[in-house]
């Protein structure tokens, strides 16, 4: 939505709800709902339309035919109960075989969509064809499908062309014009190559048969490339490269097969099964054979290059033939040479030796002594005094960590058995408690009448409290007296 029809839309908004509000619930929902231009709202019909809808297939007739100058092509698709209104772009037409004449019956591929400025529903049309070819199309595609649910089809399965093939078959009709397009090419290109024609019916019933045969027989010949290839023509016309023995006995054939039918624009099950696909019959030579002119020209380039090559090797080899042959002296003195030199190497030998010798026996010297001075029996000896002073000291330490922790423990028992109620209790003295347990540490909570247990320290007498009276003076202290 552009800035204006979004301002016109606040506006519309702000003029039918005011503040005070007055209008039913339906009546405030209905106006919320953003207004849109005419414009944008075919363009969002048409969105919604390419959106949803995937290339679809129509059948019917063709009316109201017209071709501008600009070249598209628009008509009126109609049958019994409706109509439609194609359209076909010049860069889709062109391609078409047939031309539309109001009345004809047809099989069109398209995309539905809407012309915005009239706001009219329309299919842009990719593919238009006769009705006729429409059933052809159908098991053209339906047999592809299969082949290809196979793996016939698969691209690992696809074999690589010879880069210098020797021998060619060439399945195809002797009288048509594809294989005088391959053997012109071939001669103009690369004449070493050898060809053998298997002729064969590329149109009609016995088509299918006579190519199946023809593959069998090439496949016998052993060549390097088998090449199938006829002119173009309609589906009909191409029937026999979309049979199924066909496709079958083209990826059954042992050597690498390309397929050339038909024009660019021209489509068969022998393309997908053939290891390569060519546009055109004459493509198809160009593809298989190398450029024999161009391989000429490389070859006088590479064998004036080797002979420049060989050249300079041979003046480089004149150039150290000559450096060693000046270097070249009497066999004798040069043993002379080596002798004298032997003899030298031989003293220089010796010398290190000696010199060698000499060193070893001072470096031997040296360790002997500085073996001596580190005996292992003094060490051991010293190690031995100071392990049996370590136990000494470790067994007076024990002892006296024992003696002093002997005492502490003794202290313990002796605090405790001076604070110990037990020892209380043999003196004389006696616990009160309740039955349920709780010493009576106070008269006050003992009450009269209520039962209570005396704690000796050999057993325990039941009693019943009496009553409460003052502590005897007897067993007073003298702080209690003064107070």
């Amino acid at each position: 939505m552009s800035a204006f029809d979004k301002e016109q839309a606040k506006k519309t908004d702000t003029l039918l709800h005011p503040s005070s509000g007055g209008e039913p619930p339906s009546v405030g929902r209905m106006i919320r709902s953003p207004v849109l231009t005419v414009s944008l709202l075919n363009e969002r019909v048409r969105l919604l339309l390419e959106r949803n809808f995937d290339l679809v297939w129509i059948r019917g007739e063709i009316s109201n035919f017209r071709r501008p100058g600009s070249g598209h092509w628009y008509f009126t698709l109609k049958d019994d109960r409706a109509q439609v209104r194609c359209a076909m772009f010049v860069n889709r037409n062109r391609y078409c075989r047939m031309r539309p004449v109001d009345g004809t019956q047809v099989l069109l591929v398209g995309r539905v969509s809407l012309y915005e400025e009239r706001g009219a529903f329309q299919v842009i049309v990719d593919r238009l064809e006769t009705a006729g070819e429409g059933a052809l199309r159908a098991a053209f595609e339906a047999l592809k499908e299969r082949l290809a649910a196979e793996g016939l089809f698969a691209a690992e399965r696809k074999r690589s062309l010879p880069a210098f093939p020797k021998h060619l078959a060439v399945v195809s009709s002797l009288s048509g014009a594809a294989l005088k397009d391959v053997l012109s090419v071939v001669r103009r290109r690369f004449p070493l190559l050898r060809v053998r024609v298997l002729p064969v019916a590329v149109q009609g019933a016995e088509a299918p048969g006579q190519i199946v045969e023809a593959l069998a027989r090439a496949a016998k010949w052993v060549p390097d490339l088998v090449l199938l290839t006829r002119g173009g023509g309609s589906l009909e016309d191409l029937a026999a490269f979309n049979s199924e023995a066909v496709a079958r006995a083209i990826a059954a054939c042992p050597v690498p097969t390309v397929s050339a039918v038909g024009h660019e624009t021209d489509i068969t099950i022998a393309d997908f099964a053939a290891d390569l696909r060519a546009p055109t019959p004459s493509t198809a030579a160009e593809l298989i054979t190398p450029d024999g002119p161009a391989l000429a020209e490389e070859l006088a380039l590479a064998q004036q290059r080797l002979e420049r090559i060989a050249a300079t090797l041979l003046e480089l080899s004149k150039h150290r033939l000559n450096g060693l042959q000046a270097r070249l002296i009497n066999p004798r003195h040069r043993l002379h040479q080596l002798m004298q030199r032997a003899d030298d190497l031989d003293e220089r030998l010796r010398r290190c030796l000696a010199a060698r010798m000499a060193q070893s026996r001072i470096r031997l010297e040296g360790l002997r002594q500085r073996v001596w001075w580190r005996h292992p029996r003094p060490i051991m000896m010293e190690c031995a005094a100071t392990l049996r002073t370590l136990l000494q000291d470790a067994q007076r330490s024990l002892q006296a960590r024992l003696r002093q922790n002997r005492q502490q423990v003794d202290a313990l028992v002796r605090t405790l058995e001076a604070v110990s109620p037990l020892s209380a209790l043999a003196r004389g003295y006696a616990i009160i408690t309740r039955p349920g347990g709780g010493a009576i540490t106070h008269s006050q909570q003992a009450a009269a009448g209520e039962a209570i247990e005396v704690n000796f320290h050999d057993g325990l007498i039941d009693a019943v409290a009496q009553g409460q009276r003052p502590l005897p003076q007897r067993w007073r202290t003298p702080e209690k007296d003064i107070q």
